[in-house]
């Protein structure tokens, strides 16, 4: 028995084969598995070049945010960036704060405290601001469904642009003006770009006033930290901001980032989208899940060396803090699953779970066992909750069916976050679990893994690895490529990690022989036996100053010779 449902991608169609025969079979295949059927969607993927960026002046409200923030930088009026605590959020306030300060502006920028303020627009900030001078206040990554916050403010005489991506409810605030490429009156031909991408595109369109349309471009760097950050998916724009981005931190990178390259031994010159999902951006985040997101925005802007090694070494600490407190919850939280039973819906609650870390306890829990999650940190009055969800089970509609019982809530199909009364928990609970009992029964739950293509081991030779890596940058929507091998000998295998967390194994084939890292798949080592079908990606392992291609074993099974089985 595997340990997720093997689904081996049907081969590209003889007749699509001719129409695409400038590529190699390989790549064909890979993009014929994203959906890239036609030869001009193929050359623009491939290419990701500026073709994919779209004309700012196209999102919505556009002309009107333009028109109300050169009248603020004309006649110098404060303006506030109000962010969120996120990376996509702090890259975002950074990447406004950065530019309207060239074009002349005079700009600070609001990030709320997470812990006391949470997330989005809150009246007494906006009340803060105003009595502080402010008179414009522009959002980013929040504001889209800030109604009752945003008519406040309106009365109060302080102008909002909002420049959002969340998806907007039926009614929208009655801002001076909306830019989301997600509202249905949106003329612009992507609608997954992020925060940080909205404010890109502002910014776009406030220097192509004045001429200097490429100016942004020295920004683009932020742009992709926030998009590779936030999950987006990596096609259409943001597949080419990202690949943009990545080589101005790879050729050039802004004092705080290079900082954290070095403290965290990564090179410079060999970023790439894993080393910003792994390394950059869990350090960034840590700031604001356990004190304030402003110190991750201040190492994003400073100009001083020293400044730039103190906040890199302290967010090292916090995110070295912030994985001990992980590790230390989801035990507990491990613990009150098991002693409950596997449920259909995993729910676990104390009122010592730090706020900022739930969600990533819940996420965890939600992959290691392929269920719904809610991680709560309760309090007599308020109870606060984070839920991490699985293809087959959509939490934010879910939660919408229980609004009646929440204070706030918010989230998309899969990760999503309330809080609520601590008296309506119980009701809360047990209306989720019916629905989540409903939904689930007679669902396979073990993750789908969709296998690119088979291989054998010796056929992984030559410039394979090269060959893949002109569809990089990868991520979500554009998947590192993943194979599968049949029947292949298993010469050693040996645990390794902290609490023989993972495997090592060397594998061989048809006289090809290679190394394998099996990450977190530790405790199957009783099931390791030869022959195994292994699925697996290829990646570089740097160790000692040497590189080497090994293989990157994503789930195992049995030797079969039955191509169906999985």
């Amino acid at each position: 028995m595997n340990h997720r449902r093997w689904n081996l991608l049907p081969s590209v169609p003889d007749k699509h084969l001719v129409n695409t025969s400038g590529f190699p079979q390989l790549i064909t295949q890979l993009l014929y598995n994203r959906s890239l059927t036609e030869p001009s969607q193929l050359e623009s993927f491939m290419a990701a070049d500026e073709r994919l960026s779209g004309n700012p002046f196209l999102l919505p409200d556009m002309q009107p945010a333009v028109a109300r923030i050169y009248r603020a930088l004309l006649s110098g009026e404060n303006i506030a960036i109000y962010g969120d605590f996120d990376v996509d959020g702090i890259t975002a306030t950074a990447l406004l704060v950065q530019g309207l300060t060239t074009l002349g502006g005079k700009v600070i920028p609001y990030i709320p405290h997470r812990l006391t303020e949470g997330y989005g627009l809150k009246t007494n900030a906006l009340e803060n601001l105003h009595r502080q001078g402010i008179s414009l206040v522009i959002t980013v990554d929040c504001g889209i469904t800030a109604l009752s916050q945003v008519k406040k403010a309106k009365r109060a005489g302080l102008d909002i642009i909002i420049t959002d991506h969340h998806t907007p409810l039926p009614e929208v605030p009655s801002a001076l003006a909306i830019v989301n490429p997600k509202l249905s009156n949106s003329n612009y031909p992507y609608s997954q770009l992020t925060a940080a991408g909205v404010a890109l595109k502002l910014l776009q369109a406030l220097f192509q006033g004045v001429g200097k349309e490429k100016q942004p471009d020295e920004l683009i760097d932020l742009v992709a930290l926030g998009t590779v950050a936030d999950m987006a998916p990596l096609l259409g724009e943001n597949r080419y901001l990202v690949k943009q981005g990545l080589k101005l931190i790879n050729t050039t990178p802004r004092l705080g980032i290079k900082e954290m390259i070095i403290q965290t031994g990564l090179n410079i010159g060999s970023l790439d989208t894993e080393s910003i999902s792994w390394v950059l951006a869990p350090r960034l985040n840590a700031a604001g899940r356990l004190a304030h997101a402003m110190t991750s925005y201040r190492l994003l802007m400073t100009d001083s060396p020293q400044e730039a090694r103190q906040l890199a070494m302290w967010l090292e600490e916090k995110n070295t803090e912030r994985q001990r407190l992980t590790t230390k919850v989801l035990i507990k939280a491990r613990e009150q699953i098991l002693a409950q039973g596997v449920l259909p819906l995993l729910v676990a609650s104390d009122k010592d779970y730090p706020v900022g870390i739930i969600g990533l306890v819940a996420s965890r829990l939600s992959e290691e066992f392929y269920r719904p999650a809610i991680v709560i940190r309760t309090s007599e009055q308020v109870s606060s909750g984070s839920c991490r969800s699985i293809p087959e089970f959509n939490v934010i509609l879910a939660l919408n069916q229980c609004s009646s019982l929440l204070s706030h809530f918010g989230g998309h199909s899969q990760a999503a976050g309330f809080t609520l009364p601590t008296k309506n928990l119980p009701r809360l609970e047990q209306m989720l679990s019916e629905m989540a009992t409903t939904q689930l029964e007679g669902v396979d739950l073990r993750p789908q893994l969709d296998i690119d293509v088979e291989v054998t081991l010796p056929e992984l030779g030559g410039d394979t690895f090269q060959t893949t890596r002109q569809l990089a940058p990868f991520g979500r929507g554009n998947p590192i490529p993943t194979f599968v091998s049949r029947r292949v000998e298993v010469v050693d295998c040996r645990t390794m990690g902290d609490n023989d967390e993972h495997l090592r194994i060397k594998l061989k084939q048809d006289g090809s022989v290679w190394d394998g890292v099996a990450f977190r798949l530790g405790n199957y080592l009783a099931e390791v036996s030869s022959p195994l079908d292994i699925v697996y990606n290829l990646e570089i392992d740097r160790w000692g100053g040497e590189e080497r291609l090994r293989l990157n074993i994503l789930d195992f099974g049995p030797g079969v010779s039955d191509k169906s089985a999985g």
